[in-house]
């Protein structure tokens, strides 16, 4: 009974450092949240603003030709997919690399019809062990990504697709909801033949002519989405990160109580099997 009882004992302790553990965490990814969804939201007006003058440009000018306003026969696709470095993210992961697979498998049926670009260690590894074609890719993000960070993989992305190495390319990230919710979202970047629905076309004069202008604002803009897409998806990862922890807090503290529970019991039958034993031995002298 007594080793049972230690066992208990240090079973509660180890249970008590992980739960120290995933609270710290917690908090941390709490604080870190608060300035990247400031980032994220803050880099929506910008790339809206930026739509918006692609737009007029693109609505306004007649007989534009720009390889990333064409749509192509689709032989060969591009995907860009935005994953974390590190894990301890709930789903996070799991629920965007499980879409991106299904629209493979679903499209594709040799390696050769499609180009990976892969942003998070995570997702580079995923990729790696089952000898799936990445052609760039980033990791190491900071906390705080900037535009120099992800440049080489997003200049990289929109520059093959203008060179017609792939048709298309979509873009995959977990979309910031709020600190529970993140969406896993598929979104076509390239080609940008629907820039101007939806979006309020304003008027303006351009020098040296709007073609030029559209030239250098088109690949500006793809790379801004998926700017804005990085920043997106470490707000999510942050919020997954603080839910995924705030949880395994709270079922730290439901087997902590457990075990109490269970070590208070078996102390109690131990302190009563010890005084039996001592009223039986008192009984036997007298």
């Amino acid at each position: 009974m007594a080793t049972n009882m230690r066992d208990i004992k240090r079973e509660i302790k180890s249970k008590q450092n992980t739960k120290q553990i995933t609270k710290a965490m917690e908090m941390v990814a709490a604080s870190k949240l608060r300035k990247a969804q400031s980032a994220a939201q803050a880099a929506r007006p910008y790339a809206d603003k930026l739509k918006e003058v692609v737009a007029s440009i693109a609505s306004g000018t007649n007989d534009v030709k720009h390889p990333m306003l064409e749509t192509r026969p689709i032989k060969k696709t591009g995907y860009l997919v935005i994953t974390s470095d590190r894990g301890l993210a709930g789903g996070y992961n799991a629920n965007i690399l499980r879409k991106v697979m299904n629209t493979i498998n679903a499209k594709h049926k040799s390696a050769d019809e499609y180009a990976l670009f892969v942003i998070g260690r995570k997702g580079r590894d995923f990729f790696r062990r089952r000898n799936m074609p990445i052609v760039e890719e980033v990791i190491g993000l900071s906390d705080s990504p900037t535009f120099a960070d992800v440049k080489s993989v997003a200049t990289a992305a929109v520059q093959k697709f203008a060179d017609g190495a792939y048709d298309e390319l979509y873009l995959y990230y977990n979309q910031f909801v709020n600190a529970i919710s993140q969406v896993p979202t598929e979104s076509r970047l390239l080609p940008l033949e629907a820039v101007s629905e939806g979006t309020a076309v304003s008027s303006y004069e351009y020098e040296p002519s709007a073609e030029g202008v559209l030239e250098v604002l088109l690949p500006k803009y793809a790379e801004t989405l998926i700017y804005s897409a990085v920043l997106d998806g470490k707000a999510s990862e942050f919020g997954a990160r603080m839910t995924a922890m705030g949880s395994a807090t709270k079922n730290a503290t439901k087997m902590i109580n457990g075990l109490t529970l269970t070590y208070n019991r078996a102390r109690q039958a131990a302190i009563t099997q010890e005084i039996s034993e001592i009223v039986a031995g008192a009984n036997a002298q007298s």
